[in-house]
């Protein structure tokens, strides 16, 4: 099959943002490890040219092997054999793969033996995974937790963990309850600490990704008595120190090689990571962010797949004596796909930049202290990852779900058979837009960078870019979509209702997302002509969704809220 990486140009154009110097230079200390490590970048394209190949290797593996694996994966699942998680065949063959390529613990410092990367490649790698299989991408993208490791655990607990993860061992967060979902402050896995302070969990976790991993991050309350997220406590659970059992795999409706396991805890040994009652308040949320845009870059990925399946068939197939594409209604459909996910890889990527500066200062300022400049920008990234990240999860995998049922609407009657690769996609997209925070909890997470105008402050920074003379109408015309999208943000936040702002919330949200993702491509076709037409038709689509949420909210008087809503 094809290099999934190679068979994709926009992934080297997102690799060679201009932002990405700074954020290598950064990462390599200026490339201080060059003599440490043989493998250790001399310069800035040095590290790009070891991203490229790596992302090669990626790609190569991704369309000979997981790929190639995904349908049997689907077909076979996990399954539970005394109290164990048993991969399908070709799960363990692509776990091997990529252990033997050194693919696992990609972020990770060399010095603990991962490759250094930034998240920007590693995200790239995401989006390439899961293009071939999007169950695979959530066992090998679990690889993440160990930046929580890497961030909050002592170093002892470093040295320990990330050198396995590195090696390939696999790893899972437990968050999740029978009766603590999205509400993780209800959480009530118990956490004892013995008469020689060591501590063991006893309890149960359920909706588990990868559950029967090697390493564990187990979020348990270890406060007696206590009932909110103030109680509870990061732990890491070793499986080779046993106490836990996988009780059951969750029969899903789809990423069905992942297996979503209920774990019974009996006495585990457990590690606590960094400070008491700081679980929830301080290292999940952090642990969540990280697993969001791997959840955005697991949606474009499928988005991906989706549009390749619907185009490639719409050129095959033939009715009425011509290709399906030469109609006018499918040749639309694609076209509004393409645009939805180059959009969303936009989105993606300038994510996954504002992440990388953040994290990158928050671990330089471990080592001395920032600069009044560096200080200054660090906490611009980290406004703009915080506001960023729930965009991006919550666009993306909405984008991912329309894509991947438009893929099938292509299809016709023969997308509604498992004899074709769309069905899989659109049961495998179906979660994103779920789990790591439903899309209304990135609402409920996005809304205050609404209120408090960090989307609004960014969109005027990017009415100032020059653009090229033939873009001068796409520009004026997001000028004014930004002007509605004031409008609207000014009348909703006038009303003195809360619940009248709740309710108003998600239009809000997505008008900026859509404003967002056009500046974006714009932004992006001043270096990409490739782009253009996909900016064109994304600006056109937002447009009209921009004008419907201002129309609604113009619309709505506050007193109308009482019939609308239901209430018991």
């Amino acid at each position: 099959m094809a290099n999934f990486y190679n068979d994709n140009p926009v992934l080297k154009h997102y690799l060679n943002h201009p932002l990405m110097e700074k954020i290598v230079a950064l990462k390599e200390r200026d490339f201080a490890d060059a003599d440490k490590y043989d493998y250790a970048p001399q310069n800035f394209e040095d590290a790009m040219d070891s991203y490229d190949k790596v992302l090669e290797i990626v790609g190569e593996i991704c369309g000979d092997i997981v790929a190639e694996n995904a349908e049997g994966v689907d077909h076979e699942g996990p399954q539970v054999v005394n109290n164990r998680v048993v991969y399908a065949e070709g799960t363990k063959r692509n776990l091997d793969a990529c252990r033997k390529a050194g693919l696992m613990g990609m972020a990770m410092p060399r010095r603990l033996g991962g490759l250094n990367f930034p998240i920007t490649p590693y995200i790239m790698a995401a989006d390439i995974v899961s293009r071939a299989d999007a169950g695979f991408e959530n066992l090998w993208g679990l690889q993440d937790c160990a930046e929580t490791i890497y961030e909050f655990a002592s170093d002892e607990q470093k040295e320990k963990y990330i050198p396995r993860v590195c090696a390939g061992e696999t790893m899972s967060m437990d968050l999740t309850e029978p009766d603590a979902g999205s509400d993780l402050q209800s959480v009530m896995l118990k956490a004892s600490q013995k008469e020689d302070g060591s501590w063991v969990l006893n309890g149960v976790k359920r909706f588990i990704t990868n559950g029967d991993a090697d390493i564990h991050l187990v979020l348990a309350r270890s406060e007696e008595g206590s009932h909110d997220g103030r109680g509870l406590s990061m732990f890491i659970y070793d499986k080779r120190n046993g106490g836990v059992n996988v009780r059951r795999i969750e029969n899903k409706m789809g990423i069905k090689g992942s297996p979503t396991c209920e774990l019974v805890y009996k006495d585990a040994p457990a590690e606590l990571v960094g400070s008491r009652r700081l679980g929830l308040i301080k290292y999940v949320m952090a642990l969540m962010n990280g697993a969001r845009l791997g959840i955005a870059a697991q949606s474009v990925g499928l988005s991906e797949a989706a549009y390749r399946e619907a185009l490639d068939y719409a050129k095959d197939r033939k009715q009425f004596g011509k290709s399906i594409i030469e109609f006018a209604a499918v040749d639309r459909i694609l076209s509004d796909m393409k645009a939805k996910l180059d959009a969303s890889r936009a989105l993606l990527y300038a994510c996954s930049r504002y992440v990388d500066m953040y994290k990158i200062y928050d671990d330089i300022a471990k080592e001395r202290a920032l600069t009044v400049e560096e200080k200054k920008e660090a906490k611009k990234y980290s406004r703009l990852a915080d506001a960023f990240t729930p965009l991006a999860k919550g666009m993306t995998s909405e984008f991912c779900n329309q894509n991947t049922y438009d893929c099938i609407q292509i299809h016709g009657g023969s997308g509604f058979m498992k004899d074709y690769r769309c069905e899989r996609l659109y049961r495998d997209a179906r979660i994103t837009s779920i789990y790591e925070g439903t899309t209304q909890l990135q609402v409920v997470a996005a809304i205050r960078h609404v209120t408090t105008g960090t989307y609004l402050n960014w969109i005027r920074e990017m009415e100032e870019m020059t653009v090229k003379p033939e873009d001068e109408a796409v520009k004026n015309t997001l000028v004014f979509m930004t002007q509605q999208y004031a409008d609207a943000v000014k009348a909703v936040t006038e009303v003195e209702d809360s619940k009248f702002q709740d309710f108003m919330a998600r239009p809000l949200v997505e008008m900026a997302g859509h404003i967002v993702m056009g500046y974006l491509l714009l932004d992006d076709v001043q270096r990409n002509d490739d782009l253009r037409r996909s900016m064109n038709v994304y600006v056109k689509y937002g447009q009209a969704e921009v004008a419907k949420h201002a129309d609604f909210i113009g619309n709505f008087k506050p007193e109308q809220l009482k019939d609308y809503l239901y209430e018991e």
